[in-house]
């Protein structure tokens, strides 16, 4: 009998053992990892009691740095793919800063429980600031369409009440509400324009104001890592309050003016979603079919596929309250329609020289953020690729 190691494989390298007995032993190292993870996942607890007791932030850049460097030297030393495992310790990071967001880490230990109204509190946005401020610990009041609490009583008792409504009702119901906020209260708002909305709750109440735009759909994983944007209105001691509670539940705080806000958003919005309504449209008036040309597709085209699908499955109301809310929608969306037509020019006169000077011209333009993106992109297309 060969009394050999059975965990090795033979010369030939050939396994000696049937298959379903490998898979057998890979599933019990999996399960070993995961009870691996749920130890991890219990130190994380402890470091985020450590952390609120003694004010440490969650994040501490030096620490994750000096833990990618470690893993990918030791991935080297194993015989393992260092960005392989990167890509994995990147991900058991976000998933202990979101741990301890969840367990109120950054959260002060003097903070005061305050009531919350959330003034359309049953939509999507509205669901997620009420879960937002429920998780810190504070009273939150829900008020809508057929609740039993009207916005009106919930405004007149609340704390702070944030205003969670679609675009185009924004600026009435605050000119309806802002009167009956108590004037020790905070009136906020959650809307992707911010001057008007601003002007609004300034001019409605002697309450204090902030106005906030959250840079992410409320049917994210998760809020650690998301951006919010927070506009000054009235009262320093509330902006702090409402920059702290964001802060604690993981969100990274962009500070701005409304008018800053309004127009970097022609861009981060407004550009980027006529683009993805344009190449939609173009493909319906080609009859693309969509399914054939996923049996030729690219990474860089399934991307841009899943972008521009991705854009059409959500709510037609909310994109073009954006789209026709931003003061500088028809500026942007011709600038769009000019490159493309200068572009389509060059094409048309199959002129490969000014073909390349233009594309030089928008390659000195980004700098050295093409090769920054190069970097991320590709991360994002061998993820991409994993799922397919």
């Amino acid at each position: 009998m060969n009394e050999s190691n059975p965990q090795q494989e033979n010369p030939g390298g050939v396994s000696a053992r049937p298959l379903p007995i490998l898979r057998a032993h890979i599933d019990a190292l999996d399960h070993e990892l995961l009870r691996l993870l749920t130890r991890r996942n219990a130190l994380v607890a402890e470091v985020a009691s450590y952390k609120r007791d003694h004010q440490v932030p969650i994040r501490d850049g030096s620490r994750e740095h000096e833990i990618i460097d470690d893993r990918r030297a030791r991935a080297l030393q194993l015989g393992l793919p260092p960005q392989m495992i990167e890509s994995l310790f990147r991900l058991i990071l976000w998933g202990s800063r979101n741990r301890q967001a969840t367990l109120r880490a950054e959260v002060p230990l003097d903070v005061e429980a305050k009531s919350v109204a959330i003034i359309g509190g049953r939509g999507g946005m509205g669901r997620c600031m009420a879960d937002l401020f429920s998780d810190l610990g504070h009273i939150v009041m829900i008020a809508d369409l057929e609740t039993d609490l009207s916005p009106e009583e919930a405004a007149e008792v609340a704390d702070v009440v944030v205003v969670s409504v679609p675009i185009a009702q924004t600026v009435s119901v605050i000119e309806q509400l802002g009167p009956r906020v108590r004037k020790d209260a905070l009136l906020m708002d959650v809307t992707s324009i911010k001057e008007a909305p601003m002007t609004a709750m300034l001019a409605a109440t002697e309450a204090a104001v902030v106005g906030t735009h959250p840079l992410f759909a409320p049917s994210v994983h998760a809020l650690q890592g998301q951006r919010m944007v927070l506009c000054r209105g009235r009262g320093d001691e509330q902006f702090t309050w409402a920059r702290t509670m964001f802060g604690a539940r993981g969100l990274v705080i962009k500070e701005t003016t409304p008018t800053e806000h309004d127009q970097a958003m022609s861009v981060v919005q407004v550009l980027t979603h006529f683009a993805a309504e344009v190449m939609g449209r173009a493909m319906l008036r080609l009859d693309v079919r969509i399914d054939e040309t996923l049996e030729f597709t690219s990474p860089i085209y399934l991307m841009d596929l899943l972008m521009t699908a991705r854009h059409f499955a959500q709510s037609p109301d909310l994109y073009a309250s954006i789209q026709t809310s931003n003061p500088a929608t028809s500026s942007v969306t011709q600038a769009f329609l000019d490159a493309a037509t200068e572009l389509r020019t060059v094409l048309d006169q199959r002129d490969e020289g000014a073909f390349s000077e233009m594309f030089l011209e928008v390659r000195d333009y980004f700098g050295d953020f093409t090769e920054h993106a190069l970097e991320r992109s590709s991360f994002l297309i061998d993820r991409l690729v994993e799922r397919t």
